[in-house]
């Protein structure tokens, strides 16, 4: 009786077809943070987390009364979302962004904002041999998600004229902007940003603009309103008169101003033909806004008074911040006026994780900007999300501290 094993000799083992080879992607940096976090959290007066942008004071009522009342759902969610959650996301637009004459073929939910910055470029086609700009100082799923599709991630200086920009071999497929920025803080003007639109339509490029910091604009004009890329006076008018939206999409997140951020409730705008190829291939991946979240973002999108009130509490954790910082001798980049964090600088010769390890030292823990770029070189990001107790805490340890002397 013959045995029923499989062969394992060198010729069958050989024949065997190998699996594919794993992405090649940087590693997840946030790991190399675990010993300044031990570091810290040895501190006799706990912790201050502020390395990562994760919120931390409640979610809304109204979002959450309302994903409760939407919670009975048995069936799947449409990939275009519900009539009402687009109605809001249209209406959310003209009111808060200047963005009029969208249309349901122009607007999806998505499940997050890193969601489409991870994937937009694989799902509009992006491949091996194009180029996928980003800005210079980045978050870094901008980098990853261009290696993904098998494109080349380029950064760039997203502040400066493009006509100036250095750029290797390769057709240009996608230019990422991120205004207000993360982690700078800078805001592209309505100039700025069509003069990039223009730039790239020469080109047959998309542009996309990730606009979840949109809301928190600090200092100068940001505090008036940060421009969308979406922006009639940005995109110019095509041949009807309406505002020429080709070749352009912006994302946005309610994770910031409304506290969602474990409710992956965001979203994605602009032409329409773009966000139909996007909807195709989500469509074929069962990539869903689950019915109770859109709920919840239709009532935090109709809602300003929630977001009115979380904004002013990260200002106030702002300008203790920025206070305690400069008293402590680290300068902030003066560009840096809206978003979500400080973008410190301390003495010349201090690298960025030895701003982060000085940072531990005062059991704060803190992002290294090389995290972020080329460009964060000497920089530390630091985020305004840990509770006013928190922020107080680490304001008066930063006061009393000379480790950031040079």
């Amino acid at each position: 009786m013959t045995s029923a094993t499989p062969s394992t000799s060198p010729a069958a083992s050989s024949a065997r077809r190998s699996l594919p080879r794993p992405l090649a992607l940087p590693d997840f940096p946030w790991d190399s943070l675990a010993p300044y976090r031990a570091r810290a959290a040895e501190h006799p007066g706990g912790v201050v987390d502020l390395a990562v942008g994760t919120p931390v004071d409640d979610t809304p009522d109204l979002a959450r009364e309302a994903l409760a009342a939407a919670s009975n759902a048995p069936g799947y969610p449409a990939t275009v979302g519900t009539p009402a959650a687009r109605a809001a996301i249209i209406e959310w637009f003209a009111r808060r962004r200047g963005v009029t004459g969208l249309t349901d073929a122009c607007v999806i939910p998505t499940i997050g904002s890193k969601e489409s910055v991870a994937l937009l470029p694989l799902q509009l086609g992006a491949r091996a041999g194009d180029l996928v700009l980003h800005p210079r100082a980045a978050y870094p799923t901008y980098d990853v998600g261009a290696r993904i599709a098998g494109a080349t991630p380029v950064p760039v200086d997203a502040d400066a004229d493009p006509d100036t920009w250095e750029l290797p071999d390769g057709e240009v497929a996608i230019v990422w902007l991120n205004s207000p920025g993360n982690p700078d803080g800078h805001v592209l003007t309505v100039a700025q940003l069509a003069r990039v639109v223009a730039w790239a339509r020469r080109r047959g490029a998309v542009v996309i603009s990730d606009e979840c910091y949109a809301e928190l604009g600090w200092e100068g004009a940001a505090a008036d309103g940060v421009p969308s890329l979406l922006d009639a006076r940005v995109t110019g008018t095509g041949p009807d008169g309406e505002p020429d939206r080709s070749g352009l999409l912006a994302l946005y997140s309610l994770s910031k101003q409304s506290n969602l951020a474990g409710y992956r409730a965001a979203l994605l705008a602009g032409d329409p033909e773009l966000v139909a190829a996007v909807t195709e291939v989500r469509k074929h991946s069962g990539l869903l806004v689950p019915a109770p979240v859109q709920a919840a973002m239709v009532a935090a999108l109709a809602d300003e008074a929630h977001v009115a009130a979380q904004r002013e509490r990260y200002r106030a954790r702002r300008e203790q911040l920025l206070a305690a910082t400069a008293a402590a001798g680290l300068v902030n980049d003066p560009a840096s006026v809206a978003g979500l964090y400080l973008w410190l600088s301390g003495p010349e010769a201090m690298s960025a994780f030895d701003l982060v390890g000085a940072f531990a030292e005062l059991g704060i823990v803190v992002a290294p900007g090389d995290f972020y770029g080329e460009a964060g070189a000497g920089r530390v990001r630091v985020s305004l999300t840990d509770s006013d107790e928190r922020v107080a805490a680490a304001c008066q340890r930063l006061r009393t501290t000379d480790l950031f002397r040079a």
